[in-house]
């Protein structure tokens, strides 16, 4: 089944724990690999500075099971700052995960709505405040 979907994964000096996922790995469940978008600098706690970093994927076919499950996995220097946005094509927005007690939970956004829908692997969020025509 042709399914697209993107994954964009955000955070905060993460870039060792990021870099294997930027190479082909035939053990992975997913054999499409991470691209790091950008970087930039933030005052953190206390005034000290942090690097964090953006690393994008697409998927072309409903292949990226078992994604968030690895990415929960990872060891984070800084798992507060984890947050995974993920859009499958008939999402109207992006899906906000973040990391809570150790796994990757879905926040909710206001005015939206996650429906189940079996073509895709998280369902479909939706705008609630869209006009619908």
């Amino acid at each position: 089944m042709s399914r697209f979907a993107e994954v964009i994964v955000l955070a905060r000096s993460a870039e060792e724990v990021m870099e294997p996922l930027t190479r082909p790995d035939e053990d992975r469940e997913w054999h499409q690999c991470f691209t790091r978008v950008d970087d930039w600098m933030f005052a953190g706690q206390r005034g000290r500075s942090e690097e964090c970093y953006a690393w994008v994927i697409q998927f072309i076919r409903h292949n990226w099971t078992g994604l968030l499950a690895h990415l929960e996995s990872l060891p984070w220097p800084d798992p507060w700052s984890v947050q995974v946005m993920v859009r499958d094509e008939d999402d109207d927005c992006f899906g906000l995960w973040m990391l809570y007690d150790g796994k990757l939970a879905e926040v909710p956004l206001p005015r939206t709505r996650r429906d189940p829908f079996s073509a895709s692997l998280s369902g479909v969020l939706t705008r609630t405040d869209r006009p619908r025509g």
